[in-house]
């Protein structure tokens, strides 16, 4: 078996053919917002839940999630100028992942959770860098800790792991505790791996003192 063997296996499919719910049913009309999303995207909205006593979250369809986005920032009514949070939810045995967004509106004080789920053949979701600077990064974070891809995305590359990281997604429910290859093969990698692969190149001045520790030259004439 080859170190890369286990990470072509993929996630364990299963019988189960949704994640869990957490929460309890609720009336779109208990929430301003998702009032107003029901009735301008209908079907789009397949759920609405409270969890934890009162926060709400909404489960969308993925396809209309960007256009609902977009909707609650720029809608003045809505105004969620704030996302607070991009991440995903892995509830293994083969169920979708869910893609999560925090989201607050400073102008009206609500606070919602809006989430879409992506069958494990499907983790490619349009991107919301373009709605919310913030979510630049927290993609990228979700694109490295549990592969989903960003369509559209400035910048999708690892934050977290090493940019040529092998072993695949650790935040995924199928990733094994201490890593997809071996010990012997991880740390053959590790003593395989060069000196650039984990310092910057200004960091690399061949022992020598950075210049705004060096000592000033001193002078060599005789002074007698």
């Amino acid at each position: 078996m080859s170190g890369l063997d286990a990470v072509s296996e993929g996630p364990v499919a299963s019988d189960r053919a949704e994640a869990p719910r957490s929460g309890t049913t609720a009336d779109a009309g208990s929430h301003p917002s998702v009032a107003a999303m029901t009735e301008k995207f209908g079907d789009a909205v397949l759920r609405h839940e409270v969890q934890a006593g009162d926060e709400h979250v909404v489960f969308v369809d993925r396809h209309a999630c960007h256009d609902i986005l977009a909707w609650l920032k720029e809608d003045p009514a809505q105004d969620y100028a704030f996302c607070t949070d991009v991440t995903a939810v892995d509830f293994g045995g083969g169920a979708p992942l869910q893609v999560v967004y925090q989201l607050f509106s400073l102008t009206h004080h609500y606070t919602l959770r809006v989430k879409a789920e992506l069958a494990l053949d499907a983790l490619e979701h349009p991107t919301v860098a373009d709605l919310w600077k913030t979510a630049d990064w927290l993609e990228r974070e979700v694109y490295d800790l549990f592969g989903i891809t960003f369509i559209g995305h400035p910048d999708l590359r690892r934050i977290l792991m090493p940019h040529d990281y092998a072993e695949g997604h650790p935040l995924r429910k199928d990733f094994p505790l201490r890593g997809r290859f071996s010990r012997a093969e991880q740390t053959r990698r590790a003593l395989m791996q060069e000196p650039e692969h984990f310092y910057f190149p200004d960091e690399m001045g061949g022992g020598r003192a950075p210049q705004h520790l060096s000592q000033p030259e001193t002078g060599t004439e005789d002074q007698g």
